[in-house]
């Protein structure tokens, strides 16, 4: 399977070679598709799971609407894939526990969604940019700071 999906990932790399290397490429498919998948999960559990109905929850007093709830049902889902594209797609050579790497691919997503957060409401609070042109400068400000952190960090090849 993992031969097959990066025979058809390489095919469609000739057209980029130019700009970026394969590695990267593999990096750029992944993720692209990592967030894909994460906002067709958003859309389906939204809309046919939730019914856009926000929840009440048993054990905490209150409700929880149904777009974050919607957001904490689907980033489990997006981290495993990513995850998964990630070890065995992208990061191949690194010789590091898949335990040891699953925690750092963690605390990266993890302070991901913090800064996504953060730098959205900074754009749009106090700079007043629009909403989906902040959420567009941070996906691309934090895919390329995540791709050297990933190949440093969290998937590190040991020299």
């Amino acid at each position: 399977m993992r031969k097959a999906l990066l025979q058809f990932i390489d095919f469609f790399y000739p057209p980029f070679s130019k700009w970026v290397s394969l590695h990267t490429f593999r990096y750029i498919v992944s993720g692209g598709t990592n967030t894909v998948s994460g906002i067709v999960l958003y859309f389906l559990i939204y809309n046919y799971v939730l019914h856009q109905h926000d929840m009440i929850l048993p054990f905490r007093p209150g409700m929880i609407t149904a777009p974050v709830a919607t957001l904490v049902i689907e980033a489990p889902l997006t981290f495993i894939i990513g995850f998964t594209l990630n070890k065995y797609l992208v990061f191949t050579k690194s010789e590091l526990k898949g335990r040891i790497q699953m925690f750092r691919y963690g605390i990266v997503v993890a302070t991901n969604l913090f800064l996504n957060y953060a730098l959205i409401k900074l754009m749009v609070e106090t700079f007043n940019f629009y909403p989906t042109i902040s959420k567009f400068i941070t996906t691309i400000m934090l895919a390329l700071a995540s791709y050297f952190i990933q190949t440093h960090f969290s998937f590190k090849i040991k020299k």
